[in-house]
């Protein structure tokens, strides 16, 4: 009897410790599966030092928080180099993310890489500026063309209808820009034909480069009544030019975008009018728009994030401020 029972221990051990060792790859796989359970959502702007980007980068970190994914965010430094943010997407899918956000530089060179994330499996949605083809979740833009039409319409107002104008283009491979150039270009033929564009030039998203179109265009066209900035860049560069020679408050100028040099033009005068996008509104449906794909909801193929005419005396609104200013703060919990 005794020898049953010693066996009956030494039995009674064993399965304890099976039960524990059990026990504990149960708890592993619980652990990783938590682990596992937060989604990666890589979010690639065009670009990273521009304020739009910021609050595109706190709308996304925004969305992620309230729908429980984790946000990577990362982008070129500068906005012309599409090899570089191709490259990105291309680690992003090694590493192999639940899915991915991107704002392609141009609309025709990452189409490849585009198709290879449609290959993987991994749901891409588009945003702020269009790609040549249709392999993804969702479009999530500006209706840039329409912010064409009204910064012509505020330009022609300004000008009462009449007179000479020219253009600081941004870059000739970008849907978004293209569309605020021709959007532009084509309601002043339709709708005010007694205005001219004298010429324009590209500045390809630099400050510097767009600073010396304008001067370049100021210097073949010093008598001209009017220049329009499509973007954050063109608009910046356009403003230091006519600040060194002195022109500043003497030319109408429409801008695109806001940062803090614009914002204090607009309020002292050398600015007459910016069109405004909704970036923070960009970052956090692009997210959102991949976070109900992976959970089975219908995703609009496009969502319009709105255009905004801001001038001297609309700049102070409570609802122009959050656009000309947005909140970054939450970029600071990260």
């Amino acid at each position: 009897m005794k020898r049953i029972h010693v066996l009956t221990c030494a039995g009674l051990l064993c399965a304890l410790a099976l039960v524990l060792v059990l026990g504990g790859c149960g708890s592993k796989e619980a652990t990783d599966s938590t682990q596992t359970a937060t989604r990666e959502i890589a979010v690639v702007p065009k670009g990273t030092s521009h304020i739009f980007w910021q609050a595109v980068h706190a709308g996304a970190v925004t969305a992620g928080k309230e729908f429980g994914a984790k946000i990577l965010w990362q982008g070129p430094q500068t906005e012309t180099m599409k090899e570089q943010q191709a490259s990105i997407v291309r680690d992003f899918l090694v590493r192999g993310v639940d899915g991915i956000v991107l704002a392609p530089q141009d609309k025709d060179a990452l189409v490849d890489v585009v198709k290879e994330v449609a290959i993987d499996g991994i749901p891409l949605a588009i945003f702020d500026s269009g790609i040549e083809t249709d392999e993804y979740v969702s479009f999530v833009a500006t209706d840039n063309y329409k912010g064409g039409v009204e910064a012509a319409r505020l330009m022609a107002q300004l000008m009462n209808n009449k007179g000479t104008c020219i253009i600081v283009k941004v870059d000739p491979g970008s849907a978004s820009t293209i569309a605020r150039e021709q959007g532009f270009e084509e309601t002043l033929a339709k709708e005010f034909p007694e205005i001219q564009i004298l010429g324009s030039q590209y500045g390809y998203s630099d400050r510097e480069k767009s600073r010396a179109a304008a001067e370049d265009l100021l210097s073949r066209f010093p008598d001209v009544d009017a220049i329009y900035g499509p973007n954050e860049s063109s608009t910046a560069g356009a403003l230091l030019a006519l600040q060194a020679r002195q022109l500043d408050g003497k030319k109408i100028f429409v801008g695109f975008d806001s940062s803090e040099e614009l914002v204090k033009a607009l309020r002292d005068g050398g600015i007459n009018g910016l069109i405004l996008q909704n970036p923070f509104n960009m970052g956090y449906q692009g997210v959102k728009a991949i976070i109900d794909h992976l959970e089975g909801k219908e995703v609009p193929k496009q969502i319009d994030t709105g255009v905004y005419v801001i001038t001297p005396d609309t700049m102070n609104t409570p609802e122009n401020q959050k656009l000309l200013t947005p909140d970054l703060s939450i970029l600071s919990e990260e």
